[in-house]
């Protein structure tokens, strides 16, 4: 796997080229699809046998990279890939901060193969590895870790995600005294800023998407760190309703058929079997887990984390296209 990253690195890079003119035009799908072309384009260049066990979805929703579909020159080593061609769509078309190219490559059959569907997430660092458990409550979770660090709850600092859902979980984190950061979007980011020695935060909890809970998974492993997971449904999610039913019965009815279980703690070893894993991200706006793509005079910039999981090892990488 070792040999792979530097062809990886340039796969997020050029997902990343692609979007970035495109920041602030408005249009998500777009950026998308711009990004998704790059991406498989740089792919389908590398003496890989891959196949894609968690993206965008299925072979009828193309032109995204969708789940199973094959990728690379045809020889090779055989992996898995977990790919978010761009993490935060929105975030570029309406020219906000923390997007990045994202994905991760692993041995064939070390990653968790599943729908595109929502994901409950939990990340800690290494410090509190061992003492996080989905199936208790977001407040017993918290005292655990707390407890774990050392720390009083009061200093505990927790990242998730801006959205609606989420509301019920800051209020009780907050009324323990625990400190919220609650991002827009980027959960990947926040996974990896949690799991790294000088972590902005000391736990991550959101639900997400569960594409983004895969490749995080991989950079969580690669540091050391630790994460649960759980897989559930569009009702769940988002609320009981008709339309939502049916999406919930279809999201169930593929997660039969790929072998894994709705409403299922996975554990980190779950979600990524093996430790010679590679995970890759190239900002496209300003993070801050890696700096946006930025134009000078002497061309265009750009900045990469790559994180090796067999030697545990973190390179940022800046480049210079001089275009």
């Amino acid at each position: 796997m070792k040999s792979l990253a530097w062809p990886l690195f340039r796969v997020t890079e050029r997902a990343a080229l692609a979007a970035w003119p495109q920041t602030g035009c408005g249009d998500k799908n777009r950026i998308d699809g711009l990004a998704v072309a790059a991406m498989r384009e740089a792919l389908n260049e590398m003496t890989i046998r891959g196949r894609i066990v968690i993206g965008e979805g299925e072979i009828d929703r193309a032109p995204m990279l969708w789940i199973g579909e094959e990728v690379g020159g045809g020889a090779g080593p055989e992996v898995d890939i977990a790919v978010d061609p761009i993490e935060g769509t929105r975030m570029v078309a309406m020219g906000q901060s923390n997007a990045l190219a994202v994905m991760a490559l692993a041995p064939r059959d070390s990653l968790l193969h599943a729908p595109d569907m929502y994901m409950k997430k939990l990340v800690v660092n290494g410090r509190a590895v061992g003492a996080i458990d989905l199936n208790l409550s977001l407040t017993e979770n918290l005292r655990n870790v707390a407890r774990a660090l050392s720390k009083p709850l009061h200093e505990l600092r927790m990242a998730t995600l801006d959205k609606p859902r989420h509301r019920e979980i800051v209020e009780e984190a907050i009324q323990l005294g625990v400190k919220v950061f609650a991002l827009p979007d980027g959960d990947v980011a926040a996974s990896a800023l949690t799991c790294m020695p000088d972590n902005p935060y000391d736990l991550m909890y959101c639900i997400g998407g569960a594409p983004e809970g895969v490749i995080s998974a991989c950079a969580v492993k690669a540091l050391g760190g630790d994460m649960q997971a759980e897989l559930i449904d569009f009702c769940q999610a988002k609320g009981e309703s008709l339309e939502h039913r049916q999406l919930a019965e279809a999201e169930r009815q593929r997660c039969r058929a790929m072998g894994v279980e709705v409403n299922h703690c996975y554990s980190l070893d779950q979600l990524v079997k093996a430790d010679d894993i590679l995970f890759s991200a190239t900002g496209v706006t300003g993070g801050d887990l890696v700096k946006g793509i930025t134009q000078g005079p002497g061309g265009v910039r750009t900045q990469t984390l790559v994180i090796g999981g067999a030697e545990r090892t973190c390179n940022i990488i800046d480049s210079l296209h001089a275009w």
